[in-house]
């Protein structure tokens, strides 16, 4: 009799300790659930907001365009000074060389637009895997404190039955 209540004991005292376990884990895993969430954001603050002109691809293609520019408005003046151009042309080629550099311009907003819904899309998708693992965590952690609870009450049944 006395070893089936040193028994009941054990079983009650592995049934706590089990469940203070389950629930450092379950702290351990949602902690470090929301710090992956947390940089997650960070990320999408600093993609989402950054300015797209200022990026390397398309510094380099405005830096080209410029180039491009440069050099045609420069042959455009040379060749209306030797031929005998007007200034009329001179202007007309210096209008259609300033609507490329605003092209390339308009390319590259369209082009930040379609980034910034690409990194929309993947923080939300990373969110709501963040969000499901933050749920299963719960349902798990309510799982080990049922069965916690239930091992305590057969436990509890168990010594009722020997009596006491």
């Amino acid at each position: 009799m006395i070893g089936s209540i040193i028994g009941a004991g054990m079983q009650a005292a592995g049934s706590i300790f089990g469940g203070i376990q389950a629930a450092k884990t379950a702290k351990k895993i949602k902690e470090n659930i929301e710090t992956q969430k947390r940089e997650n954001q960070n990320w999408y603050d600093r993609r989402y907001n950054e300015d797209a002109t200022q990026r390397a691809d398309a510094q380099r293609l405005l830096t080209m365009t410029e180039e491009s520019i440069k050099k045609r408005n420069k042959a455009a003046a040379g060749s209306a000074a030797v031929m005998g151009g007007t200034a009329e042309a001179v202007a007309a080629e210096k209008a259609a060389n300033n609507a490329a550099l605003a092209e390339a311009t308009s390319q590259i907003a369209a082009q930040a637009d379609a980034r910034k819904d690409s990194i929309e899309a993947a923080y939300q998708e990373k969110e709501a895997g963040f969000n499901q693992q933050l749920n299963q965590n719960e349902a798990q952690k309510a799982q080990a404190i049922s069965s916690a609870v239930q091992g305590l009450a057969t436990v509890g049944s168990n010594i009722a039955q020997l009596g006491f």
